[in-house]
């Protein structure tokens, strides 16, 4: 390992001094968001570290191809080594999520949303049950036929997660182009429990009859049972489309298994490679051999050329969660969310749905007398960093929301345990507990300004010192 620490030291060392040769700021801004990143408490729930290997691979010539197209189906020559990458990436996500087709090429989870939106919208006007419509091969269609049957097969209906009750932006959100796209509407959670009531969603499905209903979260802290979501989606003749992006290590890792996995229930599964899963930012759908010919055309039908260089990092960190290394890393990750919560909960803050299991607590800071905006610069301030996030029926709305999310995926990489995440909680509870909201230039309560007592900050940042420094981050990597 030694000499796998020294190897890595110095190529990364060499790659800066090839930058520096450039633009000398970006090499200095690189160093320093190693060293700021080594220095803070991440507890953004969407954000990981990615291996050296990973990381590496990004920065390849990969990156100077252009390969529209699918394996073996490109439009630009030679592209045989970038057919090899994308083979082994899908290969390797088939394999580790018992998927029957695997699409690597999104660029983002978003991304990766909209080719699956738009192959179910594909798929549906290509399916038999449409024959009265005079379709028969969709690429012999007219534009008047094209009208005819925009006219007929518009305004689609979405059932999504509200972005309140934990949803994500893309699962119907009005501002975003997934709630331009369809006719939404969207299920939201008990309000006295905070959880997913089935019997209510599956009464709305009912009523509204979608075409797709959208399972998957962004900020919901309790796990999903997906048989029951696939029941309601075909009672009601739905596609069932997950987004697992946040959660998808946990189900790489085991964790999930049964009716909380949800690729062998789902017609359609996007997933961000980051988050949880550890790997590059990037995007992924997998779907069941019925949808794979609409989710194949994802480019050109959505996409730009598929980024190659970045599909090659996913081959490497897919084949790390195959590993059972892996396994651990997800349990632990689960582990150390409900120590989280349970340290919350003994210095009696307050936690949307009372607690947690999966990787996620949501902390609802009003008991503190706080906006989330203030928490999270509060936070900040101490080196600790979080999102402020929405929780049900937030009165304080998107901007400047109710709650902060904690994630424990990146602390978790550093080798962070039970122990030292009722720690992180203690600090949590400290900054919060010291720090009270400001005014407006009229006088009245202010929800962006705040003030964090004097000492608190450096106290904090001590303690947090203590903590990162058993657990370091990337241990044997200098870059001096």
């Amino acid at each position: 390992m030694a000499d796998l620490n020294s190897l890595t030291s110095s190529a990364y060392r060499h790659a800066l001094e090839v930058i520096a040769s450039v633009e000398p700021r970006i090499a200095d801004a690189t160093r320093q968001e190693l060293a700021d990143q080594r220095a803070s408490l991440k507890l953004i729930a969407s954000e990981n570290y990615a291996s050296p290997a990973v990381l590496m691979t990004m920065g390849t010539w990969f990156s100077d191809k252009y390969a529209e197209g699918t394996v073996g189906h490109r439009f630009y020559a030679g592209c045989q080594n970038v057919d090899t990458v994308e083979a082994l990436a899908a290969e390797h996500a088939r394999e580790l999520f018992g998927a029957e087709y695997a699409y690597v090429q999104p660029h983002s989870g978003i991304d990766a949303n909209l080719v699956a939106f738009w192959s179910i919208l594909a798929h549906r006007i290509e399916s038999p049950a449409l024959a009265e419509h005079g379709v028969r091969n969709v690429n012999d269609l007219t534009e008047a036929d094209w009208e005819k049957l925009r006219r007929e097969l518009g305004n689609q209906r979405l059932l999504g997660m509200s972005l309140d009750a934990g949803g994500h932006l893309t699962h119907g959100f009005r501002p975003n182009i997934s709630g331009k796209m369809f006719h939404q509407q969207q299920y939201g959670t008990d309000p006295e429990t905070g959880l997913l009531d089935y019997d209510a969603l599956a009464a709305k499905a009912r009523e509204f009859k979608p075409l797709v209903l959208v399972a998957g979260y962004s900020a919901y802290p309790r796990r999903v049972n997906f048989a029951k979501m696939r029941e309601i989606a075909d009672e009601v003749g739905a596609t069932l489309m997950v987004d697992m992006a946040h959660f998808a290590g946990l189900v790489a890792g085991k964790v999930f298994t049964g009716d909380e996995d949800p690729v062998p229930h789902a017609h359609v599964v996007t997933t961000t490679t980051h988050k949880s899963l550890r790997g590059p930012r990037g995007g992924m759908v997998l779907a069941t051999e019925e949808f794979a010919p609409s989710v194949d055309r994802g480019c050109p039908m959505v996409l730009g050329g598929p980024l190659s260089h970045v599909m090659a990092a996913k081959a490497v960190a897919l084949a790390e969660a195959r590993q059972p290394a892996f396994q651990t890393y997800a349990q632990q990750i689960a582990d150390n969310a409900k120590s989280l919560a349970e340290g919350f909960l003994r210095r009696e803050a307050n936690l949307v749905t009372g607690g947690t299991d999966n990787h996620l607590v949501l902390l609802d800071v009003t008991s503190f007398g706080l906006t989330g905006r203030q928490a999270e610069s509060a936070l900040l301030d101490a080196g600790v960093v979080t999102n402020r996030n929405s929780v049900p029926a937030d009165p304080n709305g998107a901007w400047y929301t109710s709650g902060i999310r904690l994630g424990t995926p990146a602390l978790t990489t550093r080798g962070f345990g039970a122990a030292e995440f009722d720690r992180v909680s203690e600090l949590i509870v400290e900054v919060l507990s010291n720090t009270t909201p400001g005014t407006t230039k009229a006088g009245g309560p202010s929800k962006a300004s705040y003030r964090l007592a004097d000492g608190v900050a450096d106290r904090v940042r001590s303690a947090s010192a203590e903590l990162l420094e058993k657990n370091p981050l990337y241990p044997g990597l200098e870059l001096a």
